[in-house]
C-alpha cells in the first residue's frame, strides 16, 4: 500500500470524525445550564437516602451497582487474560533457554536523586490512595481512584532502582488473592442483601450520620472491595510486564 493511499484513508475517516464533533459541540447547552432531569434526582436523593455527600459513588454503588459490578469484572478479566498470557510465554521462553539464569535480576543504573525522590514518595502515595478510597462517599474519589494511587506506591519502589524490594512488597501469590478477593467481595456484600431478605445490592447496613467516614451503609465497604481489586489488578499487569521485560532482556 502506498503512502499517498494511506494519508487517504486516514484523512478522510478523520475529516468525518472532525466534522461530527464539530456538530456535536453547537449542540451544547449553555454553560451552568444542566436539562437533564436524571442528575436532580440523584442529588435531591443521595444524602437523604444513602447519607453520602458523594453523587457518583452513589450511582455507581447503589443506584446502578450491577453495571458497576460488570465494569470491574472487565478489569478482572482483563489483568486475568494479561497474565495468562504472559507466564505461558514467559514458561516457554524459559523452557526452551538452554542457560541458567539466577533468580535475582541485576538492578538498574539509577541516580541517586531519583532513588531518594521515588522513595520519599511511597509513604505519601499510599496515605494519599488510602484516604481516597476511605473517603469516596464523602468527597470526589473511591475504589477505582484510590486503587490506581495505591498501585503506583510499588512502582515508585522499581523506578528507585530496588526492583528485588518491589517483588517482596507486591508478591504475585498476593496480588492474585487480592484481586480475585476485591472482585468477589462486591458480589458477596450483594448476596448478604439478599441473605437479609432484601434485594441483590440493597443496603442492610446502618447507615449513619451523613458527612462522616462510619456513613452510607455498603458504599464504604464496596469502595474498600473496588480498591482492593484495582490496586492488586494493576499491580500484578505491573509485575508481569516487567518480569516478561527482564526475561526478554536476559
Amino acid at each position: 500500500m502506498s503512502t499517498r493511499t494511506r494519508l487517504l484513508l486516514f484523512v478522510l475517516p478523520a475529516l468525518g470524525v472532525a466534522a461530527l464533533l464539530v456538530w456535536s459541540f453547537t449542540g451544547l447547552p449553555s454553560f451552568g445550564h444542566y436539562p437533564g432531569p436524571y442528575g436532580n434526582v440523584v442529588n435531591a436523593q443521595v444524602v437523604p437516602v444513602r447519607h453520602a455527600t458523594n453523587a457518583v459513588a452513589s450511582v455507581n454503588f447503589d443506584f446502578r451497582g450491577v453495571d458497576t459490578i460488570g465494569e470491574e469484572f472487565i478489569l478482572f478479566a482483563a489483568v486475568m487474560g494479561t497474565s495468562a498470557l504472559l507466564r505461558v510465554q514467559r514458561r516457554e521462553r524459559q523452557e526452551g533457554s538452554s542457560d541458567d539464569r539466577d533468580e535475582s535480576h541485576p538492578a538498574a543504573e539509577t541516580a541517586g536523586a531519583v532513588q531518594v525522590i521515588c522513595m520519599a514518595l511511597v509513604a505519601p502515595i499510599v496515605l494519599l490512595g488510602i484516604y481516597i478510597v476511605v473517603h469516596g462517599h464523602l468527597t470526589p474519589g473511591g475504589g477505582f481512584q484510590g486503587g490506581v494511587i495505591l498501585a503506583t506506591a510499588p512502582l515508585m519502589v522499581y523506578l528507585g532502582g530496588r526492583y528485588i524490594v518491589f517483588r517482596q512488597v507486591s508478591p504475585k501469590g498476593l496480588l492474585d488473592f487480592g484481586e480475585g478477593a476485591g472482585a468477589g467481595g462486591f458480589v458477596a456484600i450483594g448476596f448478604i442483601a439478599m441473605l437479609a431478605g432484601a434485594a441483590f445490592l440493597e443496603n442492610v447496613f446502618p447507615l449513619g450520620k451523613a458527612s462522616e467516614v462510619f456513613s452510607a451503609g455498603t458504599i464504604p465497604v464496596i469502595n474498600l472491595s473496588v480498591g482492593l481489586e484495582v490496586a492488586g489488578g494493576l499491580l500484578l499487569v505491573m509485575w508481569e510486564f516487567l518480569e516478561q521485560a527482564l526475561v526478554v532482556r536476559g
